[in-house]
């Protein structure tokens, strides 16, 4: 995880393998990695969401094939002997989950003090039901908070034939500004060079504005901090004389933990929604990410090789977070609430909530098999219900989904 974890006490792993016990009678609920775990799935899809913070992994996509695909990470202490984490989240750390107020929290606002990334990522969270309406299969959870009172849905929606994953969370009964978004953190290979990264068109990229890596905690990185940029390609390190770093391709500069943050052009001026693709060309496919960016204005980079050496990452977690938020860095409700360094250039870094109005936010995931040739994303083409990749070698690829959702919230 990417944000500070500095005097936030300890908190035991809760799972064991003993948690299996009581949970047979349910068909849908699992002990996957340790933690009790709700189960949805179609013919293409089976994706498993954990009691404990919500997070969702793993997730299998063309699972009816011979060559299913799992591109979420879980990070390597869950099939370990419980122990102390430093925080409620790292207990089922894994894929993507729903985060509020998102980063490190580690201020009081207004009397509130929160959990890194909240409540809603640590705490269980209530299996409201899972019903099948036409093609759609839809798994209800839900959590109410107590820091800050309200209540938060989670719908993850599954859509037969497709390997698409359609996400709405409604939170109802909060008032104030929040950061908040998605946390998707997927598994990468250890040859360098391997994932290549591409993005909707963005005002301009940020590195994190202080240290995010602590050698004094056995933490270290590569990118020069608060610098302002224009291209994933060229990033400035923080060795002089070196050329810049081309995030563009990763893993890279093993050894290292950086975050960056790049602010999406909304859908008005791309006329479509905002995306984040990684293509895997040694194993054949694109994972995506689709969003309004009026409402999830930017995306973090959480870029894990191997570069921190505390515990419990123990100098072995190589993973990549891309998360699609309203927040200011990793950095919480504190500093996403005041003026920061992405506000003073007129970007938004907190949503807004009202009693009485519920906010929704609307997100869709999935991948795509692509041929040898494909190696990196151009761009993406949208029509009615479905999607074309484009590569930068020409090779197109059209896959079904229902993008309309990020509007409509309907499927």
């Amino acid at each position: 995880m990417h944000f500070l974890l500095k005097n936030i006490g300890c908190f035991l792993l809760i799972a064991s393998p003993g948690v299996t016990a009581g949970f047979a009678e349910d068909a849908n609920i699992r002990v996957i990695h340790q933690q009790p775990s709700y189960i949805v799935s179609t013919q293409q899809v089976e994706l498993a969401v954990t009691e404990l913070g919500g997070h969702m992994a793993p997730v299998s996509f063309f699972r009816d094939t011979d060559k299913p695909v799992q591109p979420y990470y879980v990070s390597p202490w869950q099939d370990e002997s419980p122990a102390e984490m430093p925080a409620p989240v790292l207990v089922p750390l894994r894929g993507d989950f729903f985060c509020m107020p998102f980063g490190g929290n580690s201020e009081m606002v207004a009397g509130e003090k929160h959990p890194p990334h909240g409540e809603i990522v640590g705490n269980k969270w209530h299996h409201e039901g899972t019903k099948k309406s036409g093609d759609v299969t839809t798994l209800t959870m839900s959590i109410e908070t107590r820091v800050r009172r309200g209540r938060v849905t989670k719908e993850l929606s599954l859509v037969d034939s497709q390997n698409v994953i359609y996400s709405r969370h409604t939170i109802a009964g909060f008032t104030g500004r929040v950061p908040l978004g998605h946390h998707a953190t997927l598994a990468i290979p250890e040859n360098e060079g391997t994932v290549r990264l591409a993005a909707s068109p963005f005002r301009f990229g940020m590195t994190n504005p202080g240290q995010f890596s602590d050698p004094k905690l056995g933490e270290y990185q590569s990118l020069q901090p608060g610098t302002r940029w224009n291209s994933l390609t060229k990033v400035p390190v923080i060795w002089k004389g070196e050329p810049d770093a081309d995030l563009t391709s990763l893993p890279a500069r093993q050894g290292f933990a950086d975050l960056v943050q790049i602010m999406n052009e909304p859908w008005e001026k791309t006329n479509g929604p905002a995306w984040m693709t990684a293509t895997f060309s040694e194993v054949g496919y694109v994972w995506f990410s689709l969003k309004d960016a009026s409402v999830l204005r930017s995306t973090v980079f959480w870029i894990e090789n191997h570069g921190r050496h505390g515990h419990p990452w123990n100098g072995r977690n190589n993973c990549l977070g891309l998360e699609d938020v309203t927040a200011h860095f990793a950095d919480g409700l504190a500093a996403s609430v005041g003026e920061n360094a992405l506000s003073r250039e007129g970007v938004v870094t907190t949503v807004e909530l009202k009693e009485g109005q519920p906010t929704v936010v609307n997100y869709i995931q999935g991948v795509v098999r692509v041929p040898p040739a494909f190696k990196m994303v151009q761009t993406l083409e949208f029509s009615p219900g479905q999607v074309t990749f484009i590569s930068t070698g020409g090779e197109r690829v059209t896959t079904p989904v229902r993008h309309e959702f990020l509007r409509t919230g309907k499927l």
